[in-house]
């Protein structure tokens, strides 16, 4: 498969997505903070929801599940050598390496991501209170962090959490498979600014062939900006980034997907305290030509700086218009955090009523996910719909439907 990704709302050829398992519920009160959850999800309910919106998205586009992407790569001797001594070597346990080693590559691929258990080969081992050598990948069902499809390369995630690293080195040695892909990959890991690196998935939007949103947070650092900035330089592309810079707290703005995403070639949704609050959250747009950077300048806003690009984008309010309490509340739930699977055409929480309305009177048909599921209603029977899923449980994880997808493939606009 080749990467083809130039903007968020072309026609959808292919995605990545992660079912969440054991590893969701593989914690405790004590240490579900490291885990970054404020709370634990009940797994049998997000199975369920996450079931729903898996199904939605097997009707409208070609689903890979990480799990057996996994597989394929370390059902290669060399490949799997590789991945284990790289991961044992990265997070301090080299003496599990020929356990691993020993593993078939369905169970293999099932303990890099539920957690292993502790081997208690010493009394080291067994006096530990640690109950995993390596941890549970608890959030990788939030498949869109650890990697970003940027045109026809693939950039690795470095992610701002520890516990989240071996999720980039899982996609990395994904990408890297010949079996599988023909791309590039970019890893900032290999940048003299390592340390000071960080950039996440929900952090960047390819709005267009030649446009990078990118979000400038608790998760995504300026020098991960810089990292894009040389790389775009080196290829002598034309390149116009645009910085937006967001609040640290509270959580639910860790990303800028969680207050901006597109919708239709002319309409956006917006958390409206963030993105048109130039005082306090800059937009910088940054462009890039022929090897230089031609100009940095601040922008009234975000939307503002997309229209003297040549995209005049109409904002949905996340919540609405009327009350910004109710924005606010519907924000927290991921409620400016919708999926494009083509041009109009979208997947969101149904919880986010407010949001879901707003949408609807901007010309979007809603659509329940059962009857997509069911063969009740024909998707390809509306120009413009929004696909309502069932997200109790899911939103409470700090992510929505945009979270929980990796596209691979859209269509060019």
């Amino acid at each position: 498969m080749r990467i083809n990704i130039n903007s968020e709302i072309g026609n959808l050829e292919s995605v990545i997505i992660h079912t969440p398992g054991h590893e969701v519920e593989n914690m405790t009160p004590q240490n579900a903070e490291r885990a970054l959850y404020s709370d634990i999800l009940n797994l049998s309910v997000a199975a369920r929801e996450y079931s729903q919106f898996k199904k939605v998205l097997k009707k409208l586009t070609n689903v890979f599940e990480v799990t057996d992407l996994l597989k394929t790569v370390v059902s290669d001797k060399d490949s799997k050598i590789e991945l284990i001594t790289k991961i044992c070597n990265e997070e301090n346990v080299p003496e599990i390496i020929d356990y691993l080693l020993d593993q078939p590559p369905a169970e293999l691929a099932r303990q890099l991501i539920e957690g292993v258990l502790v081997k208690e080969f010493n009394l080291t081992k067994y006096l530990s209170d640690e109950r995993y050598e390596l941890q549970p990948l608890h959030n990788f069902f939030f498949t869109r962090d650890a990697s970003m499809s940027i045109n026809n390369n693939v950039l690795i995630g470095k992610l701002a959490n520890q516990v989240r690293e071996r999720e980039a080195i899982i996609m990395e040695a994904i990408f890297n498979c010949k079996k599988i892909f023909d791309t590039e990959t970019l890893n900032p890991k290999s940048n003299y600014l390592a340390k000071k690196i960080t950039i996440e998935g929900g952090d960047l939007l390819v709005a267009r062939e030649d446009i990078l949103l990118v979000g400038v947070g608790a998760r995504t650092t300026a020098q991960g900006i810089d990292y894009l900035i040389e790389h775009f330089k080196q290829s002598k592309r034309k390149m116009n980034i645009i910085a937006q810079v967001l609040p640290r707290q509270p959580e639910s703005f860790i990303h800028l997907d969680m207050v901006f995403t597109l919708l239709d070639k002319n309409k956006c949704l917006i958390y409206p305290e963030v993105i048109l609050n130039n005082h306090a959250y800059e937009s910088i747009h940054i462009s890039i030509d022929n090897g230089k950077v031609k100009s940095i300048n601040e922008e009234d806003n975000l939307i503002q700086s997309l229209s003297k690009l040549g995209m005049d984008l109409e904002p949905i309010y996340c919540g609405g218009e009327s009350d910004h309490w109710i924005q606010e509340r519907e924000q927290w739930h991921s409620g400016a955090n919708f999926f494009a699977v083509g041009p109009g055409k979208i997947i969101g929480y149904g919880r986010n009523e407010y949001t879901i309305e707003a949408i609807n009177k901007k010309g979007f048909e809603v659509i329940k996910a059962k009857d997509i599921i069911s063969n009740k209603i024909k998707h390809n029977d509306y120009k413009k719909y929004v696909i309502t899923i069932d997200g109790a449980e899911l939103a409470r994880g700090g992510g929505g439907c945009r979270c929980m997808t990796m596209p691979i493939n859209r269509k060019n606009l």
